[in-house]
């Protein structure tokens, strides 16, 4: 089967190969033929090694597809099911489980150390125990969600990880107030996202905040109130807030340049939400009277801070309410066979989300 496979980390292209296998079939597991997946950033930051990953490997984690076989012991799945990928499946019975935290469970975590694939050459892994830059994925059933027959596939994918981790992060990590001031900063796909959701939750103002000129055109259409350059960041807290700043700060770059930018934008007693991926050598510094004296909460917001299957459902049903649009995320599409296309479409800013056709 064909896949895009990454050699090494630090190399900036995907090869794609028609002699990939997806192995690991057996109990508990089941076999998905993927027909839509997007293209995150932190697939980016897997690649570049600011994620850790072991390679080679398939990236991809934000996929959507059907059935084709499953294992001994699984139930309520079938050959023919219309299923969202979920790389951070929750196994219920650890600690962060048990109290309601199933964000936090580790489970998914340790199958990324297990190969997903195998070439002739020797075994290869998948991102974040998925790989979706693939035809076929062989995960956990406890991976693949069961998605209605009228969600798309291309929507789906979405909601697999950017729009869960961006809608989330307003609804459930921070609660967002009705009537409160919010600031994105980074309006990618999980940004837009953000947005939505500050809009959901009735914010009188949100700033979309992004270098990108068509990035910060898009956050008005979906519900930014103002849209801004990073560098004029400091005049729109002084216009929305009278320069208190912001009742409400999302981080989505994942940056310490970007949240020491959104710390200091977010007003005293005040909320900044941590949602980008960064890098474990990448240190955010505040000074230990600054934390106490601004009494300002940092939220750091781990796929959209709750419950993900209950996340996946309130999604569609907002979806089906007309209430977030999704498929308007979708600016780009490509086939797999152009995936460094949309490698470059994401470098460079130019799309909200790319959606690879399998």
């Amino acid at each position: 089967m064909r896949a895009a496979v990454l050699h090494e980390i630090g190399q900036d292209k995907l090869e794609v190969f028609d002699d990939v296998e997806a192995v690991g079939f057996g109990p508990g597991r089941v076999r998905v033929r993927v027909h839509a997946t997007g293209l995150c950033h932190s697939d980016l930051s897997a690649m570049s090694g600011v994620l850790p990953q072991p390679a080679p490997f398939v990236p991809g984690h934000e996929g959507a597809g059907e059935i084709l076989e499953v294992g001994e012991g699984v139930r309520g799945l079938k050959p023919g099911d219309r299923v969202v990928l979920c790389w951070l499946p929750a196994c219920g019975a650890c600690p962060a489980c048990k109290r309601g935290q199933t964000e936090l469970c580790l489970a998914g975590f340790m199958n990324a150390g297990t190969p997903n694939f195998k070439r002739p050459g020797g075994d290869v892994f998948g991102f974040a125990g998925t790989g979706t830059f693939a035809e076929e994925v062989v995960v956990d059933a406890g991976c693949a969600v069961p998605i209605p027959d009228d969600v798309p596939f291309d929507i789906a994918a979405l909601i697999g990880c950017g729009v869960t981790t961006g809608l989330g992060a307003a609804l459930n990590t921070a609660d967002v107030e009705a009537g409160s001031s919010v600031a994105v900063i980074g309006c990618g796909g999980v940004g837009i996202s953000a947005v939505q959701g500050a809009r959901l939750k009735g914010a009188a103002e949100i700033v979309a905040v992004d270098p990108v000129a068509s990035r910060r055109e898009s956050a008005l259409r979906f519900g930014a109130t103002k849209a801004v350059s990073p560098d004029a960041l400091a005049d729109a807290k002084q216009q929305v807030t009278g320069g208190e700043g912001f009742d409400y700060v999302f981080e989505v770059v994942g940056k310490s340049a970007t949240a020491r930018a959104a710390y200091e934008n977010t007003r005293r007693g005040g909320t900044l939400v941590i949602v980008g991926a960064g890098a474990m050598d990448d240190f955010l510094q505040l000074n230990m009277f600054e934390l106490f004296f601004d009494e300002k909460r940092i939220l750091p917001s781990m796929y959209g801070g709750g419950d993900v299957l209950r996340s996946y459902e309130r999604t569609i049903a907002l979806w089906r309410a007309g209430r977030i649009d999704l498929a308007g995320l979708i600016t780009h599409r490509v086939p797999l066979t152009d995936i460094n296309e949309a490698l470059d479409q994401m470098r460079t800013g130019t799309a909200l989300r790319t959606c690879i056709e399998i």
